[in-house]
């Protein structure tokens, strides 16, 4: 396998950390006709009863980050985008998100995070949160996963996913960053699939296609960046599989790297935010707590637990509807 395999050249191109194309089609960074598709597609939800602007008492139903993340899915065609943008409303209705984020305990939930992505508490160079997924780290605790309801499993997922849009996104988009005011409405992600046999990725797979999916349908566009690092030999059989379980804007975004994968993270995350054992300077594992930089420690004083929202500056409970 050759070092690294790279499926859309510009995403690790860090080196300008303002670089045009990492927010573009993002609020500020739009064309003539991409702002026109976008005045369409407001328009368009808002005939069909799907959007409500705001008003002088009270903020629109959906901010502008949020259509913007369904128009750039759907690469600014309003009609595709208020079609998938319709049926996440849908899936959010008959899955209660709203409530269920608001009720769920506290301690399942920080126990959730043990199974999926985990935030490191940094971000990279354009001031995107850096998440990191060790697969090995999964195996010892699987039989606990597979013990767990699969409509309770599946909860879980979205509180998380919920927990990124409502706490991760506001908190760096208010945190410095070198679009600012820019929001930030994606994440970029570590893969690490060191020790990790076939074996293991073929019982994982339900697992891991689960919030792929999930995410693809309902939380487009929240990912910037997937680097994957310390891929076995038999990575092109797992890539077969999985290829499939994103739709080609996500391909497109995905990097293998080869086993020494630091001097490329490194063009994409400073040294000072990326763990060490990717080529950084970061103590930083992943069953660890988010290690906050310097900007997020004054922001929170530490980590919040449980379904929290970040708004305005601060740390809320979110509201029960």
């Amino acid at each position: 396998m050759p070092d690294s395999i790279h499926l859309h050249q510009t995403n690790l191109n860090a080196n300008n950390t303002t670089d045009y194309t990492v927010f573009s089609g993002h609020l500020g960074h739009l064309t003539n006709s991409q702002e026109e598709a976008f005045s369409l597609f407001k328009s368009n939800l808002l005939h069909a009863n799907l959007y409500i602007p705001s008003t002088q008492a009270s903020s629109p139903s959906h901010d502008d980050t949020t259509l913007l993340r369904f128009l750039r899915a759907r690469s600014f065609n309003p009609m595709n985008a208020q079609k998938q943008f319709l049926d996440a409303e849908t899936w959010r209705k008959q899955h209660n998100v709203d409530t269920l984020y608001a009720t769920f305990d506290s301690d399942e939930f920080e126990d959730a995070k043990r199974f999926y992505p985990q935030w490191t508490g940094r971000r990279d160079r354009n001031g995107l949160p850096l998440y990191v997924y060790r697969i090995a780290s999964l195996v010892p605790i699987q039989a606990e996963l597979e013990a767990i309801p699969l409509d309770r499993r599946y909860q879980r997922i979205i509180v998380l996913y919920e927990l990124m849009t409502r706490f991760s996104f506001p908190l760096c988009t208010h945190l410095p960053h070198p679009c600012h005011p820019t929001p930030i409405s994606s994440t970029s992600a570590i893969i690490d699939l060191q020790d990790v046999s076939l074996t293991s990725l073929w019982k994982l797979r339900s697992h891991l296609q689960e919030s792929s999916q999930l995410a693809t349908l309902n939380y487009p566009e929240t990912l910037h960046t997937i680097a994957i690092v310390n891929s076995p030999p038999f990575f092109p059989t797992v890539w077969s599989w999985i290829k499939g379980w994103f739709d080609e804007r996500t391909r497109n975004k995905i990097f293998v790297l080869g086993k020494d994968p630091g001097p490329k993270l490194r063009e994409l995350i400073q040294p000072k935010d990326l763990p060490k054992s990717y080529g950084g300077e970061l103590e930083w594992k992943f069953e660890d707590e988010p290690s906050l930089d310097e900007d997020a420690t004054q922001a929170l004083g530490q980590m919040p637990r449980g379904p929290v929202t970040f708004i305005n500056g601060s740390v809320t409970t979110p509201a029960i509807l």
